[in-house]
């Protein structure tokens, strides 16, 4: 098997890598760590053109802000580890079908078309309809594989659920001020976030998501590596993690930590280029965050 990759700003990207061989469309609603938005529907367009799954990682948009299957996907997945259980504090996933596809009439997917001998010959497709992938997840990858979320993992994901519409709007609306703040800041060379007009995703983010443009987005500082590791170094009230969808803020600067092992040109590409500083934007109060940024600007 193997990824090929397409650019989500260039959707006939898509199409030219689809051949005999394609099996699905996997994409981002709302890509980490640019925060950029993608047209779920014109890709949906394409997959079904071609009788292909569009699966999408709606993790940073979470269902408050998009339901990818409403715009034409098939299969959504979620770490909830992220915004949907939202502390921090528990791993988990998601897998959510839409029950949109026929796994029977390409015969690209045996393992839910044809009998499964385990099973006393048992046809998931026959049996369990389009609902197929979802039943296989369990009678199949759960019993190969054995991911279980734990219970007290299931207790705390359930728990941040009953907050999430109240959190994810606060994630928002701290977000599009925190980033009209830094768009405006001397040492901030850009700053990429959709919620702000003059983005080039801004069209796309009130078509999807007109509640707000998500939490995680990337700026780049003038000052280049030296300056984003300082910049990092210098904040108080962020937390430097890897992780996002945290109550708390969030910082990290790729270059020095998840993606140092790439070339300059392989960190740029994956948009995490030596200036670049990723934020999760938390639920403080918003002054406070703004301050914090504040005084690690005044120290690069």
């Amino acid at each position: 098997w193997e990824v090929r990759w397409a650019d989500t700003n260039d959707i006939s990207t898509f199409e030219s890598q689809i051949d005999d061989r394609t099996k699905a469309i996997f994409i981002e609603s709302l890509a980490n760590p640019g925060g950029t938005f993608v047209d779920i529907e014109k890709i949906g367009d394409i997959a079904r053109k071609h009788g292909l799954p569009l699966i999408v990682d709606n993790t940073l948009a979470s269902p408050y802000l998009i339901r990818p299957i409403e715009h034409g996907a098939d299969i959504v997945v979620h770490s909830l580890t992220k915004f949907i259980g939202g502390h921090g504090n528990s791993i988990g996933g998601a897998i959510v079908d839409g029950g949109t596809f026929d796994w029977s009439k390409s015969g690209k997917y045996p393992m839910l078309s044809e009998p499964r001998p385990e099973y006393g010959g048992l046809v998931l497709h026959e049996t369990f309809g389009n609902f197929a992938f979802a039943i296989a997840a369990r009678v199949l990858g759960l019993r190969d594989l054995g991911p279980a979320i734990s219970p007290f993992n299931a207790f705390l994901i359930l728990t941040g659920l009953e907050t999430l519409p109240l959190r994810m709007q606060r994630h928002c609306d701290n977000a599009v001020t925190v980033a009209a703040w830094l768009s405006n800041h001397p040492k901030v060379a850009s700053v990429n976030y959709p919620g702000l007009p003059s983005d080039k995703n801004n069209a796309l983010q009130k078509k999807y998501s007109p509640q707000g443009a998500g939490a995680v987005f990337t700026f780049a500082l003038k000052g280049g590596y030296d300056a984003g590791v300082k910049f990092v170094e210098a904040l108080e009230l962020f937390s430097h993690l890897a992780n996002v969808g945290d109550t708390k803020s969030l910082v990290i600067h790729p270059a020095s930590t998840t993606h140092r092992q790439l070339s300059d040109e392989q960190k740029v590409k994956a948009g995490a280029g030596p200036d670049t500083v990723r934020l999760s934007i938390g639920i403080e109060d918003v002054n406070d965050i703004v301050a914090d940024l504040e005084q690690a600007l005044a120290k690069v």
